[in-house]
C-alpha cells in the first residue's frame, strides 16, 4: 500500500520519493519555464530535496535553471501528530525579478526571512518594491494552480484535508482567499483588524517613524504586515494554524473593507 504520511513516504526508496513529492508542483509552473513534465526523469535534475529516511519532513526546491540561486518553487511539509499533511512553508519565486536579501545580513548570516534577525536595509527596499514581508523576490500569481496541484497530492496520499502554518500576517488573509479556515488563531486575526481601524490601538501606534510604520499602512493588507513584522503586536506573530478541506472554500474573511 502507499504510504499516507511524510514519514512513510520518506521510508520509500529514494527513486520513490522523489516521484511522489513531484505530484504537487503545479503542470503551468513547468510549462511557464519549459521544465519537463513531472513524470519525467530529466525533472530530478533540477530538484534538490531533504528526506532523510526516519524523518517526518521533507523540503523540496524546484529551480529553473540548475545554477540559479533561488528556487521557482520551496516547499517544507511535515506530519501533524494525527498523520496529516502539515504546510511550513511554501514559496513561488519570480527568477526574472530582482533579488532583495531580506533572507541575509550583509555578512551572509541568514536571518530566517526576518525571523531570526533583520536585513533593514534591504526590508526597506522590498517594501518600496511592493513586496511582502519575507519575499526575496516578486511572487508568480500562480498560488491557485499550486494550491490545485496540491490538493491532488493529499488525495492521493487518502487524506480528504491539510494544514498550513502562516508565517507572517499576509500569508494568513491570502489562505483565507484561496478557502483556509482557522484551526487556532481567528480571534487573534479579528483582533488585528479591529486594532488597524482609525482610532484603534495598533493605528495609534503608526507613526511614521519609520518606513514599515507609515501612517496609512493599516490600510492595506501588505502594509499591516509590515507594520507587524517590525513589531508593532508587541509580540512575533505566531500561534496562528490554518486548514483546507480538498476542494470545499471557507469563506473565512478577517479583513473585511481592506485591499492589498
Amino acid at each position: 500500500m502507499q504510504p499516507s504520511t511524510i514519514g512513510g513516504i520518506n521510508r520509500l526508496p529514494e527513486a520513490e520519493k522523489r516521484a511522489i513529492y513531484t505530484r504537487y508542483i503545479p503542470r503551468q509552473l513547468l510549462e511557464r519555464f519549459n521544465l519537463p513534465g513531472a513524470d519525467s526523469q530529466r525533472i530530478q535534475q533540477f530538484m534538490k530535496f531533504k528526506f532523510a529516511p526516519g524523518s517526518t519532513d521533507v523540503e523540496m526546491s524546484l529551480f529553473h535553471e540548475q545554477r540559479f540561486p533561488d528556487p521557482i518553487l520551496y516547499a517544507h511539509l511535515t506530519d501533524t501528530m494525527n498523520g496529516q499533511v502539515h504546510v511550513l512553508l511554501y514559496i513561488l519565486n519570480d527568477p526574472d525579478s530582482p533579488r532583495f536579501n531580506v533572507d541575509r545580513m550583509p555578512d551572509g548570516t541568514p536571518t530566517k526571512f526576518g525571523t531570526f534577525q533583520r536585513n533593514i536595509e534591504a526590508e526597506a527596499e522590498a517594501l518600496e518594491a511592493g513586496l511582502a514581508p519575507g519575499q526575496v523576490r516578486h511572487g508568480l500569481r500562480m498560488l491557485g494552480q499550486a494550491i490545485d496541484a496540491f490538493e491532488g497530492f493529499v488525495k492521493s496520499l487518502g487524506h480528504d484535508m491539510y494544514f498550513v502554518e502562516p508565517l507572517y500576517y499576509h500569508n494568513a488573509v491570502i489562505f483565507e482567499r484561496y478557502g483556509f479556515s482557522y484551526q487556532m488563531g481567528k480571534r487573534r486575526m479579528d483582533s488585528i483588524h479591529v486594532g488597524f481601524q482609525p482610532g484603534g490601538e495598533l493605528s495609534a501606534l503608526l507613526d511614521g517613524s519609520n518606513p514599515f510604520r507609515q501612517l496609512d499602512a493599516g490600510q492595506g493588507i501588505r502594509t499591516r504586515s509590515w507594520a507587524i513584522h517590525d513589531g508593532i503586536l508587541g509580540e512575533p506573530f505566531t500561534n496562528v494554524t490554518m486548514y483546507k478541506r480538498v476542494g470545499v472554500e471557507s469563506g473565512v474573511n478577517t479583513t473585511p473593507g481592506c485591499n492589498w
